[in-house]
C-alpha cells in the first residue's frame, strides 16, 4: 500500500489563522488583522438548535427570574451584589484608549489582549474603545447566565461598517445584520434550508464529492511534482490557498448545485478576485468597528474605500452565482423558490451562507497541524475513521458517525484557534455576572479564546486531545458557532465540511508529519511524500 504524508506548520501567530496570500507588502499585518474580524461573519442559528453543551434554547424556554439569580449569587457571595460601576475595567475614557490600541498595535492581537486583561483584573472586566463600551466575560457560570438573558429576538453587536455599506449601495442587510421579528422570519426560512437534520442528509453528499476529489487531487500533485523515486516523492507547499479553494468549491456545490473548478491547474480569475476580496474585507473591518464610518465615507478615506470596493466584489459574485444557477436544482435556490421568495431574497440569504461557509479554511488548516504533531491522535483517528469506513459501505453520513473523534477534532481545533474572539449579546433583562449587577441592554461579549485557554476551564487546556470531548462535561465551554438562535446559520455546513474533509485525509492515507523546527508563528507548509506499507508505520 502507498500513501501521501503530509508535513505543516501555520502561517502566523496563535489567533490569526489565516491564508497567506502572495501579495506585496503589509501581508502579516493585513493577516493578523482578518483574523480579528472573523467571529464576526458568523450568522445566526435557528430558534430550537441543540448547543453543544447538550442543552436547548427555543422561544419555548423561559429564562429563570432576575430575583433567583440574584439570591444564587448572594448566597454564594455571603453579600449584595455590588454595582456596575464597581466592575474592574482597563480605562473610562474610550477615546485614549483607543489611541493606546492604534500605538500597541492591539487589534491584530486582541485575543492576547483579552488573555491578559483577565489574568490581570479577573473573570469580568469592563472595557470603552472610542465609543463602544462591553462587559467582557470568559466562564461558563457567566456565559450560561448571559444566554439565559438573551430574550426572543437575540441581539449581537452590529458591525456599523457592513451595515453602512449597504445602506450606501440600498442592498438589503440581510439576516446577519436584521433584529426583531423580522431577523427571525429569515432566520427560520434558513432553518429548514441548512440546520434540520433532513437538510443536512441533502447536502452531505456534496460535501462529500467536492472533499474526496480534493484529497484525490493532493495526490495527484505529489505523484506528478514532487521529488523523489516513484511512489516515495514527497513535496512541500503553502496550504492556505488550497483549503480557500476546497471551502469556496464546497460552498458554491451546496448552494448552487454545480462545481466552479477551483481545483483545475487554472482556476477562474472570478474566483480568485472572490477570495481576495473576503481577506480584504475582513483586514479593514477591526480599525473600522471604532471609528465612525459615515465620515470616512465623507471624507473618502483610503481605509473605507478598500473596504467598501471589496464588499462590492463579494456582492457582485455572489448576485453573477445566483443569476447563473437560479433554476438549479440545489438546496438553497430550489426550496426557497417553493416558498415563493423573490430572486433578491434567496441571493442574499445564500450570498450570506457563501460568505460564511469559506471560513472553515482556517480551522481545517489548524487541525492538519495538531494532527501533524500529536501524531497518537492522529494514529488514533485514523484507525476509528478505517474501521468506520468499513462499516459504513460508502455512506458518508454513517461513516462520520462511526467516528466521533472527527467531531472531537473539530471541536478542539476551535477550542485553541477560534476563528472568531467573541459571542455577543444585549440581555433583555438585568443580570448578575460574577457579583456585578449588569443592566439590561449592556453589551456583554463572551471572549472565546481565553475561555479554550482557561486552566479554570479545562485540565490541561494547551494540550491537543479531541477525546475531552467524548463526555458531556459542563455547559458552554464551546461556543466556537454561538449560542440559541442566532448561532451561526452556517454552522451544519461547516461541521460536515470539515469532517469529511479531515475523514477523507485519513482515509485515503495521507499522513502528516511535522518538521522539528515547525513553530505556530511561521508560514504554513503541507509536505507530502509517497511511501511504501506507511500504514505499517502507524
Amino acid at each position: 500500500m502507498c500513501c501521501s504524508s503530509l508535513e505543516l506548520c501555520p502561517d502566523v501567530t496563535v489567533t490569526h489563522w489565516s491564508s497567506e496570500r502572495a501579495r506585496a507588502g503589509g501581508q502579516t499585518d493585513r493577516q493578523t488583522e482578518r483574523q480579528a474580524a472573523l467571529l464576526c461573519v458568523k450568522e445566526v442559528q435557528s430558534a430550537r438548535i441543540e448547543s453543544e453543551s447538550g442543552s436547548m434554547l427555543s422561544s419555548g424556554v423561559r429564562p429563570p427570574a432576575f430575583s433567583t439569580a440574584v439570591r444564587s449569587l448572594q448566597r454564594r457571595s455571603g453579600g449584595g451584589v455590588r454595582d456596575f460601576q464597581e466592575i474592574p475595567h482597563t480605562g473610562s475614557n474610550g477615546w485614549i484608549n483607543l489611541l493606546r490600541f492604534w500605538k500597541d498595535g492591539r487589534f491584530s492581537l486582541l485575543h492576547k489582549h483579552m488573555e491578559n486583561t483577565f489574568r490581570r483584573l479577573g473573570p469580568i472586566y469592563r472595557e470603552s474603545l472610542g465609543s463602544q463600551s462591553s462587559v467582557n466575560i470568559m466562564l461558563p457560570m457567566d456565559i450560561g447566565e448571559l444566554f439565559r438573558s438573551e430574550g426572543l429576538h437575540p441581539r449581537r453587536m452590529t458591525l456599523q461598517p457592513w451595515a453602512t455599506h449597504r445602506e450606501t449601495r440600498r442592498h438589503s442587510k440581510g439576516v446577519f445584520l436584521k433584529n426583531g421579528t423580522e431577523w427571525r422570519s429569515d432566520r427560520l426560512l434558513l432553518n429548514k434550508e441548512v440546520m434540520v437534520a433532513s437538510a443536512v442528509r441533502r447536502f452531505l453528499p456534496l460535501l462529500d464529492d467536492v472533499a474526496r476529489d480534493f484529497c484525490h487531487s493532493l495526490r495527484q500533485r505529489v505523484e506528478t511534482e514532487g521529488d523523489g523515486e516513484r511512489d516515495q516523492r514527497s513535496m512541500t507547499l503553502d496550504p492556505s490557498p488550497d483549503l480557500f479553494r476546497f471551502a469556496l468549491e464546497a460552498s458554491c456545490h451546496v448552494l448552487y448545485g454545480e462545481r466552479i473548478g477551483l481545483f483545475s491547474s487554472s482556476p477562474s480569475e472570478e474566483a480568485e478576485r472572490f477570495i481576495w476580496a473576503v481577506e480584504r474585507m475582513l483586514a479593514t473591518t477591526p480599525p473600522l468597528l471604532y471609528l465612525p464610518p459615515r465620515l470616512l465615507l465623507a471624507l473618502r478615506a483610503p481605509l473605507w474605500t478598500q473596504h467598501a470596493t471589496a464588499w462590492d466584489h463579494i456582492f457582485s459574485h455572489g448576485a453573477s452565482l445566483s443569476h447563473t444557477h437560479t433554476h438549479s436544482h440545489t438546496l438553497i435556490l430550489t426550496h426557497t423558490h417553493t416558498h415563493t421568495h423573490s430572486y433578491s431574497h434567496i441571493h442574499k440569504l445564500t450570498h450570506k451562507l457563501e460568505l460564511q461557509d469559506i471560513n472553515t479554511a482556517v480551522p481545517l488548516q489548524f487541525a492538519l497541524f495538531e494532527l501533524a504533531r500529536n501524531p497518537d491522535v492522529q494514529e488514533r483517528v485514523r484507525a476509528q475513521v478505517l474501521s468506520s469506513w468499513e462499516q459504513a459501505s460508502g455512506d458518508p453520513q454513517k461513516a462520520l458517525q462511526g467516528a466521533p473523534l472527527l467531531k472531537g477534532v473539530v471541536k478542539e481545533t476551535l477550542r485553541l484557534y477560534p476563528v472568531g474572539i467573541t459571542v455577543q449579546r444585549y440581555p433583555v433583562r438585568d443580570i448578575v455576572l460574577q457579583n456585578y449587577r449588569v443592566p439590561a441592554g449592556t453589551l456583554v461579549q463572551v471572549c472565546l479564546y481565553p475561555l479554550g485557554r482557561s486552566p479554570e476551564v479545562f485540565e490541561c487546556p494547551e494540550r491537543f486531545e479531541p477525546s475531552r470531548w467524548a463526555a458531556s462535561g459542563e455547559g458552554f465551554r464551546s461556543l466556537a458557532f454561538g449560542f440559541g438562535s442566532r448561532q451561526c446559520v452556517g454552522r451544519r455546513i461547516a461541521e460536515n465540511e470539515m469532517q469529511l474533509l479531515l475523514l477523507h485525509v485519513s482515509d485515503a492515507d495521507l499522513i502528516l508529519l511535522k518538521r522539528p523546527t515547525d513553530v505556530l508563528n511561521l508560514k504554513p507548509f503541507l509536505s507530502y511524500y509517497i511511501m511504501d506499507q506507511c500504514i505499517n508505520i502507524l
